[in-house]
């Protein structure tokens, strides 16, 4: 794990770099469109996203994932402070790279003649690749920089993140790979397209996990991880809206559902931790 002398300077930060700031400009309104339809309106995504997302467990999956992608770019957007935001954009890029190898492989599966899978053609084959690079150009410039770190996470936190950062990864690999091993015992229906979409909304979290264990600053994680409670709280109350979709006869579904309360309270608790940071 990542650590820092105690008499290491401190250097306040770089600026966001006004083409970051632009592009979660312009992702904002798409997300915040797409949880819509997928979370708030799923009757309607049906007939408009880029394939009909059943059943309405995995939509309001991918639409609370979205919703907290949209609060960061928020925070990006806010904040534009390089600390603050630095370790969330390569887990993004690795969210939507995942996506968009899903739609390599299950290419006949997406509705080609609906405009939203145009859209989701250009954000999942072109994010993998802008954002790793704009995120490149923005670190360069803390290059030899010690940005101020605002505190540091307790190493008994760490390890709890880097732990479940490898849990969440995993059954993101696992998801991806071998979706006919994981779709029997999933706690809902899953096609091996929704299980590799699955597997995008694991990775996400894992990186994050593994990154904030990694370097260990409240600084740099402090908004990642709320940005996280949303989603993880949205998940919780998907739950409850689509609890005829889990087969609650499988112990997968309450260990989904008490994985995901957990989380929860994790984050709760290491924000009261650092309460006075």
């Amino acid at each position: 794990m990542r650590s820092v002398p105690d008499d290491s300077p401190a250097i306040d930060d770089v600026p966001v770099q006004p083409v970051l700031l632009v592009l979660s400009a312009v992702l904002i309104p798409i997300l915040l469109g797409a949880s819509l339809m997928l979370y708030i309106l799923p009757d309607v995504g049906i007939d408009r996203f880029a394939w009909p997302l059943r059943p309405l467990m995995s939509s309001m999956m991918l639409g609370a994932t979205y919703l907290g992608g949209a609060s960061f770019f928020m925070i990006v957007l806010i904040s534009r402070r390089w600390r603050h935001v630095w370790l969330g954009f390569l887990p993004i890029a690795a969210f939507a790279g995942t996506l968009g190898i899903a739609t390599l492989i299950h290419w006949e599966n997406f509705v080609h003649e609906r405009w939203g899978f145009w859209v989701w053609v250009v954000l999942y084959f072109g994010v993998p690749v802008i954002l790793p690079i704009l995120w490149y150009l923005n670190h360069r410039l803390a290059s030899g920089v010690q940005l101020a770190r605002e505190g540091e996470l307790p190493s008994s936190i760490r390890l709890i993140l880097g732990v479940l950062g490898v849990v969440l990864t995993t059954a993101a690999v696992l998801l991806f790979i071998v979706p006919d091993l994981m779709m029997p015992t999933w706690p809902w229906d899953l096609t091996p397209l929704t299980s590799r979409i699955m597997s995008s909304m694991f990775i996400l979290p894992g990186l994050v996990g593994l990154a904030v264990a990694w370097d260990g600053s409240w600084a740099s994680s402090r908004y990642l991880l709320k940005t996280k409670a949303i989603t993880v709280a949205l998940m919780l109350i998907a739950i409850v809206v689509a609890r005829d979709d889990l087969d609650w006869a499988y112990p997968t579904s309450w260990i989904f559902t008490g994985g995901m309360a957990g989380i929860l309270i994790l984050i709760a608790y290491i924000h009261y931790v650092m309460r006075d940071q």
